[in-house]
C-alpha cells in the first residue's frame, strides 16, 4: 500500500505540473484575445475617424420632425427643433403633452410628477459626420442616458423636406425645414475640465444653446429607468434633469435671442442670457470672454462678416 501510495503521490505531480501549464496556457490566450479585441476596437475607432465626410449640402439648417414611425406605427409625439451646421448640432425634443407649467420660475415650483413629466424630455449636441451613406450624431451632453450609438440614413424627399432611416429600417422620421437653407453659422464652445460644459450654436436666425449638467447621468435605459431603479432624493433627481437644452430665434422672435423650446420650461419666452456674455470688438472680431479657473472658451466655427457679428451680439465696452 505504501509502495502504491509512493508511487501515486510520485504519478501526481508531473500530472499536477501539467495542469497548471495548461492553466497558464489558457491565461496566456485570453490575455492574446483581449489584446486582439482591443486593438481591433482601436482599429474600427481609427477607421471610423478616417471615413468621416463633410456632410451633404442640403443637410445643414433649421428642421422640424412632423412624424416618427417605428415598425410601421406611428411613435411619439415631439415637438423637435433641430439645428445643424456644417459640423455641430443640437437637438431639442419636448413631449407634445408637457404640462404647462405656467408660474414656474424653477425646479422648486414644481411637484414631483411634474419633475417626472420632465424626465421624459430628450435632446443632444455635439458633432454630426458621414461616411458611406451613413450620417452620425456624435453626442457630447444628452439629456437622457446615452446608450447607443446615433446614425441612420439620412436622404432628400423634396426642396423642403428629408427622410430619416434607420440602419435596420426600424423606424422613420420625417423633417421639414423652418427655414431656407442659412449660409452663416457660428459655434462657440465652453469646456470645462475638458468636458463639454456650455454650447452656442447659430444656422442664420436660428440658435440652439446647451448647457450641460454637473455630472454625467449614471448608465441607464432611459431616465424614468433610472429613476425608477435608483430611488433618487429629490435634489438628486433635479440634479439629473438641471440640463438646459434650448432653442429659438435671434431676431425672429418678440425679443432678440428668445427661447422658443428648453427642457427647463421657465426659459421659454426668455432671452438666451448666454448671448449677452459675447461682444464684438472694434475691429468687428468676436470677443469672448474672460476664462474662470478650468474653463475654455472657443469659437470652432465663424462664417459671419463682422456686420452680420454686430447685428448678433452687443459693443464691447
Amino acid at each position: 500500500m505504501r509502495i502504491l501510495l509512493r508511487g501515486a503521490r510520485r504519478s501526481v505531480a508531473p500530472l499536477a505540473l501539467g495542469v497548471l501549464t495548461s492553466l497558464a496556457a489558457c491565461r496566456d490566450r485570453d490575455a492574446a484575445r483581449a489584446s486582439d479585441r482591443d486593438a481591433s476596437r482601436a482599429s474600427l475607432a481609427t477607421a471610423t475617424r478616417r471615413d468621416s465626410g463633410t456632410l451633404p449640402e442640403w443637410l445643414p439648417g433649421v428642421w422640424s420632425r412632423e412624424f416618427i414611425t417605428r415598425h410601421g406605427v406611428v411613435g411619439e409625439s415631439l415637438v423637435v427643433r433641430y439645428v445643424q451646421t456644417p459640423a455641430e448640432f443640437g437637438d431639442v425634443r419636448i413631449p407634445a403633452n408637457r404640462p404647462a407649467l405656467r408660474g414656474a420660475s424653477g425646479f422648486a415650483d414644481l411637484d414631483d410628477a411634474a419633475l417626472r413629466a420632465l424626465a421624459r424630455q430628450k435632446g443632444f449636441t455635439g458633432s454630426t459626420s458621414a461616411s458611406g451613406g451613413v450620417i452620425t450624431w456624435h453626442h457630447e451632453i444628452d439629456f437622457q442616458p446615452d446608450t447607443s450609438r446615433d446614425a441612420s440614413f439620412v436622404t432628400v424627399d423634396d426642396a423642403t423636406h428629408i427622410r430619416e432611416t434607420g440602419l435596420d429600417s426600424s423606424f422613420v422620421e420625417r423633417y421639414v425645414a423652418l427655414a431656407p437653407a442659412p449660409k452663416r453659422h457660428l459655434a462657440v464652445r465652453v469646456t470645462r475640465g475638458g468636458r463639454l460644459d456650455r454650447v452656442l450654436i447659430v444656422a442664420g436666425d436660428w440658435f440652439y444653446f446647451a448647457r450641460n449638467r454637473a455630472r454625467d447621468l449614471p448608465p441607464a435605459e432611459s431616465l424614468e429607468a433610472l429613476i425608477d431603479r435608483a430611488h433618487p432624493t429629490r435634489a438628486e433627481l433635479v440634479a439629473w434633469l438641471d440640463c438646459e437644452l434650448s432653442a429659438g430665434r435671434v431676431r425672429g422672435g418678440r425679443v432678440p435671442w428668445e427661447i422658443e423650446r428648453s427642457t427647463l420650461p421657465w426659459q421659454e419666452g426668455r432671452r438666451l442670457a448666454f448671448a449677452d456674455s459675447l461682444r464684438v470688438d472694434g475691429s468687428g472680431a468676436l470677443k469672448l470672454p474672460a476664462a474662470s479657473a478650468g474653463e475654455a472658451w472657443q469659437v470652432t466655427r465663424q462664417a459671419m462678416s463682422s456686420t452680420e457679428l454686430a447685428t448678433l451680439f452687443r459693443a464691447a465696452p
